[in-house]
């Protein structure tokens, strides 16, 4: 009996040692699992094990112990990890629950069965925000999204084209998303000062008179004192083109449209035509009692104002002096212009008035009377027919603007300085004015908006005259400060690609005589 309980004790201590050393070969296997699990991460990531691992500068860095026992809590047979005992890594993946969605007003909302489902869902939110909203709702007027709901904030309303290859398009902050911009188109630069300047000497400075003009085979023609001069903006070449006597003085040039035959009004009343290739006087006309202020050509037919407050209609085909009289002004007439179609004839004076007539009314057809000072500037637009700017003298300083097919007033602009002339671009729609008392500049007007494009300074006097190159991109001016300037301030025309033949020849200061 004795024996038999021995046996059974030996049995039962060797069935304990034998229970004991698997358990602890169970735990070491274990540890060695997770210990070869740790090293292989480590070494996929290229680094070698760390005594602590990295986390966000924002977590705490709680010490992490790579023991036997912390792993063996951790780890149990079936690998399952407690979610009240959670495992830190080297990778940070932010929880929903953490994030702050009600900073762009994007809060979960579950339903009942509390899911995040439907259209208050965070998907279908962000969705609204980046997209549009699956339902209408109140949307600002400006951008048309939701102000309540947009991240990216946009500053113009666009619409995404149907190319647009992602619904971001890679935009920043102050560009619509998917769309694709054309280069924005660089502003004109005008040079600020004259590119030539002519001594003029003897030019007069006198309000009333018109004594520069440029005609179309780019000859410019300067009235100083009883001569005329020629300026061949080809070639600088100056000629005298007539002496009219030391009793006379010009007052008025204008060159016909061909650019071959020059008007010329004397302080007498006369009007000379003259041929400027072979520098002959092929006419002299009477008529006027007092001085020609103003010419302007039509055609065949030749306009002049006088001080003697009428204007006369003269056809160079006929041998009459004079074909009709218009009579209308109180005062002297300054300021003389035909329209581009050659239908309507628009005159100013020392009146105040601005007066239009047609080509067969000896009485004006329309009459405006807003200026409070002399009207000399006068011009029409090329780019629109019947629109006419007139500009007033010291006391107004107003540049007005008609449409004399609805016999209307457009708008006004006080340029602040007496208003001396007027031209409109043929090539682009803005004109250039030029100005006396009290600043002498001259400005560079957008059409119809008016905004000032340059402002040019130079003259030290009024700046009394003005005209405009044949292909129209060069102006130039004349004041009493005995000048002439050349100023390139309007782009050449489309059609043309090649630079004005003007404007790289004599750079300088020279004269006219």
């Amino acid at each position: 009996k004795k024996k038999k309980e021995s046996e059974a004790k030996r049995r039962k201590k060797k069935r304990t040692e034998s229970k004991d050393k698997r358990k602890s070969k169970s735990e070491n296997l274990a540890e060695e699992r997770s210990s070869k699990r740790i090293k292989s991460t480590m070494e996929v990531d290229g680094e070698d094990p760390p005594k602590k691992l990295n986390l966000p500068p924002s977590m705490n860095r709680p010490t992490v112990s790579l023991e036997t026992q912390r792993i063996n809590r951790l780890i149990d047979s079936n690998h399952y990890h407690s979610p009240s005992k959670p495992i830190y890594s080297d990778r940070f993946i932010p929880s929903r629950s953490g994030s702050n969605f009600a900073l762009f007003g994007l809060e979960p909302s579950p339903n009942k069965d509390g899911k995040e489902d439907g259209p208050g869902s965070y998907a279908g939110m962000l969705r609204a925000a980046l997209f549009e909203p699956d339902t209408p709702e109140k949307r600002d007027v400006v951008t048309g999204f939701s102000p309540s709901r947009k991240i990216f904030r946009y500053k113009t309303e666009t619409q995404r084209p149907v190319n647009s290859f992602s619904p971001l398009g890679g935009a920043g902050d102050d560009e619509s998303p998917g769309v694709s911009r054309s280069p924005v188109k660089p502003t004109r630069n005008i040079l600020k000062s004259a590119y030539k300047v002519l001594d003029a000497p003897a030019l007069q400075d006198d309000f009333y008179l018109n004594l520069v003009d440029w005609s179309a085979q780019n000859v410019l023609a300067v009235g100083l004192a009883n001569c005329v001069y020629l300026w061949n903006a080809c070639t600088s070449k100056v000629t005298k083109l007539c002496d009219i006597g030391i009793d006379e003085s010009v007052c008025s040039v204008s060159w016909a449209l061909r650019g071959t035959h020059l008007a010329i009004g004397t302080s007498s009343g006369t009007v000379e035509i003259w041929d400027a290739l072979r520098c002959k006087r092929i006419r002299t006309m009477e008529g006027h009692r007092l001085r020609v202020g103003a010419l302007a050509w039509s055609s065949s037919v030749l306009s002049s104002g006088s001080r003697d407050k009428s204007i006369l209609q003269r056809d160079i085909r006929c041998q009459e002096d004079h074909v009709s009289k218009l009579t209308g002004h109180k005062s002297e007439v300054c300021g003389l212009k035909w329209s581009y179609d050659n239908r309507e004839l628009a005159s100013g004076g020392n009146d105040n008035k601005l007066l239009v007539w047609n080509q067969h009314s000896t009485q004006p057809v329309l009459r405006y009377c807003e200026h409070t000072a002399a009207v000399k500037a006068i011009a029409w637009s090329p780019h629109l027919h019947g629109l006419l700017a007139s500009g007033g003298g010291t006391a107004d300083r107003c540049i007005r603007f008609w449409n004399t097919t609805t016999n209307t007033s457009l708008s006004c602009v006080d340029t602040t300085s007496q208003v001396c002339n007027l031209a409109w671009s043929k090539n682009v729609n803005e004109l250039v004015s030029t100005h006396g008392y009290s600043q002498n500049q001259i400005i560079v007007w957008k059409y119809p908006t008016m905004s000032k494009l340059a402002t040019l300074t130079g003259h030290t006097f009024r700046v009394l005259y003005l005209a405009v190159s044949p292909d129209g991109q060069t102006i130039v001016t004349g004041a009493g400060d005995e000048t002439l300037r050349f100023w390139n301030v309007f782009p050449s025309p489309k059609s043309q690609s090649r630079e004005s033949k003007i404007g790289a020849l004599s750079f300088g200061r020279t004269t006219i005589r």
